[in-house]
């Protein structure tokens, strides 16, 4: 199965970077970084750029399987939202909804503006689109970031089917 982690905006970056990290070896998995991410890692395989639109993610027959955007700024929701694929993030989002294939949205601003969620909502009408910000739940009795992140990726990897034991799960 092949995984796609599209970094995108500033703000949370870092947890993009720890998500991709994350997924578990027996996936095939390829990052995207945009130029605004201010990540800087050296050179991996399976490593694009956001201008490189003719990398492999770019194309249907490619296959990527779930595409994970995370963080995703409102600029790239709004791109999404409206059918611009004027980068590799945004062509790879626009590839995962023709392919009706898992594409994972974690939007990233606070508070959503109308806008923002007009765009949200037109998104997860659509089949295995899911809008799944970075939201904490308590009953995971977090104690550090870490745990927090961990809760974080363990309810994305639960939305994409990647088994996981990143957090303590509701009992009731």
């Amino acid at each position: 199965m092949k995984i796609l982690v599209c970094v995108s905006g500033a703000s949370g970056s870092n947890l993009g970077i720890k998500l991709y990290n994350l997924i578990p070896k027996n996936y095939e998995k390829y990052l995207i970084l945009s130029e605004n991410a201010k990540i800087v890692l050296e050179k991996e395989e399976n490593i694009f750029l956001n201008s490189d639109i003719s990398a492999p993610p770019a194309s249907g027959s490619f296959q990527i399987d779930i595409t994970f955007i995370v963080p995703c700024s409102m600029n790239t929701l709004a791109k999404i939202a409206l059918g611009i694929a004027d980068n590799l993030i945004t062509r790879s989002a626009q590839v995962a909804i023709k392919e009706k294939r898992k594409l994972i949205i974690a939007p990233r601003e606070m508070p959503f503006s109308p806008i923002h969620l007009e765009h949200m909502t037109n998104l997860s009408k659509l089949q295995n689109i899911f809008i799944a910000p970075p939201i904490i739940a308590y009953y995971s009795n977090p104690k550090t970031i870490e745990d927090m992140e961990n809760f974080l990726i363990g309810k994305w990897f639960d939305l994409a089917g990647i088994e996981h034991n990143l957090f303590k799960r509701w009992k009731g």
